[in-house]
């Protein structure tokens, strides 16, 4: 059975949501420190500069396969995107009693520099604040939200070696277009736990339900998708993608 889900009509507990704004901000600032320039960035994974720029600025919504590319591109991790600092006024804090925004709202409770502060400390500490405790607590868990898709960290701090995450597709969302498959470095192992989930891996298409898992080389193009009427949601590794020798040896066309 998969752990209680939050929702917007129940009590909720603190919760950060890395807005959009500070993930393009942080892709910005890595790209220009490894003197990459936007036009190559795009060049390298096969889409427009504008669509960096607009990633960047917050403008635009990346597929996940986008993500994974630039993040690649950039050795970065998904890890690393939520633990970015999130101040800004996107900033989503989900407080006991109520949903709300830092911004403020019902049941949200507190000032908004409360809720700034609250979401500075869960994403600068693990739950507890002892920078060895191990545990990641549901309710505090840092997430990116992308069209149809959310990323939960299951990690209490970034780690270099796997992406270890709780993921859930909305119904009709997918990773990617059917025409462009994803690939990034590392090794995926995915769990369902509701819902069912379409894979494809090159050539070969499943269908994953509940308690299915697969296992495959992240470098064969890939894509998922929702199946059915509800949302799939599961658990994923993601196994030694940073600094995966095989990375320098793409071809980009």
């Amino acid at each position: 059975m998969s752990p209680p889900r939050k929702t917007e009509d129940g009590p909720l507990a603190d919760v950060t949501q890395v807005a959009l704004k500070d993930v393009g901000a942080r892709l910005r600032r890595d790209r220009e420190a490894r003197g990459v320039g936007v036009r190559e960035l795009a060049r390298r994974i096969g889409v427009s500069p504008s669509l960096i720029s607009a990633i960047e600025l917050g403008k635009a919504n990346p597929s996940i396969g986008t993500l994974y590319q630039i993040v690649d591109e950039l050795n970065l991790s998904v890890d690393e995107l939520m633990l970015e600092g999130a101040t800004g006024p996107d900033t989503v804090v989900r407080r006991a009693g109520g949903s709300g925004a830092a911004g403020g709202g019902p049941g949200a409770g507190g000032s908004p520099a409360d809720h700034l502060t609250r979401a500075a400390e869960l994403i600068d500490a693990p739950l507890g604040g002892e920078p060895d405790d191990p545990v990641q607590r549901l309710e505090t868990r840092a997430s990116v939200h992308l069209p149809g898709v959310t990323w939960e960290r299951l990690t209490a701090r970034d780690d270099a070696a796997v992406d270890f995450l709780y993921v859930t597709y909305e119904v009709g969302a997918e990773s990617c277009a059917e025409d462009n498959l994803m690939r990034h470095g590392g090794y995926e192992y995915g769990l369902i736990l509701e819902g069912r989930l379409g894979i494809r891996i090159r050539f070969r298409t499943y269908e994953l339900g509940p308690g299915d898992s697969i296992s495959f080389d992240s470098m064969e193009p890939h894509r998922f998708w929702t199946v059915g009427d509800e949302p799939s949601r599961s658990v994923w590794l993601v196994v030694r993608r940073r600094n995966d020798p095989r990375m320098d040896a793409r071809a980009f066309e």
